[in-house]
């Protein structure tokens, strides 16, 4: 059961900066310190790295997702000689 509370003080901007890219990850800032948390004690340190891709990553994303500018192969043979190996 959950009993515990954490309290931290932080700059208002930085908590509305984070709130929006959690928002997008879809966690609350709670979840995401419990997380944090959780991580620290499995590997006894400061753990991981958790970002969103950057706008060339979202946007190949996003081609990828509506089905454009993509290319097809009949064989690895063929893809490797159009990527020149």
């Amino acid at each position: 059961m959950k009993t515990a509370t954490v309290r931290a003080r932080v700059e208002p901007e930085l908590k509305l900066e984070v709130e929006s890219v959690l928002n997008e990850l879809g966690l609350s800032v709670s979840e995401a310190i419990e997380l944090y948390l959780h991580q620290i004690k499995l590997i006894h340190g400061i753990p991981f790295d958790i970002r969103l891709p950057n706008k060339v990553t979202q946007q190949t994303f996003k081609k990828t997702d509506e089905g454009s500018e993509l290319n097809y192969y009949d064989n690895s043979d063929d893809l490797f000689k159009k990527l020149g190996n």
